[in-house]
């Protein structure tokens, strides 16, 4: 296990040049689906949010969304051989069935943000069980698409060394 920051990429690092960010399934929809636990704004929209980010820091970022778990574990392993410094991941509800994810994680060693649209804590008790938090630098939960920015500015900092 490397909780807590303790990744191949994370601590005393050259600036990312890197950062991947990943979403899991059913947040295609955000924007029509359920507003009041996600929110009216559109993947599309917060995509453009974070790639402006990250243009302005001068670093590459790439987004992925796929319903299917056996295509984000491709791209996260795709990660690793992509030499990505930071990922950025809203496993939806994947965060509480997924193993094979959690595996993906752990092997490629990239520091990782866990990210939830939603207060996981304020919704059914079978949401607050993650099979990734122990494993990433920090969880970010209920701030809407304000944490993936949130999460971004970490990322950038993080991986500056500071």
């Amino acid at each position: 296990m490397y909780g807590g920051g303790q990744s191949r990429k994370h601590g005393n690092m050259p600036k990312a040049k890197n950062i991947l960010v990943l979403h899991g399934p059913n947040l295609n929809l955000l924007g029509q689906r359920e507003p009041l636990h996600y929110g009216s704004e559109t993947l599309q929209s917060i995509n453009q949010k974070l790639q402006d980010g990250a243009s302005q820091a001068g670093v590459s970022l790439a987004v992925f969304q796929s319903n299917e778990e056996g295509e984000l574990v491709n791209r996260i392993q795709q990660a690793g051989r992509e030499q990505v410094d930071f990922i950025i991941i809203n496993p939806a509800a994947f965060t509480h069935t997924s193993v094979a994810i959690r595996d993906a994680l752990a092997a490629v060693r990239i520091a990782f943000i866990e990210m939830h649209l939603s207060n996981v804590f304020r919704r059914e008790e079978f949401r607050r069980h993650s099979y990734f938090s122990d494993l990433a630098v920090g969880v970010i939960s209920g701030l809407g698409g304000k944490g993936y920015e949130l999460a971004l500015e970490y990322a950038l900092q993080a991986s500056a060394g500071s």
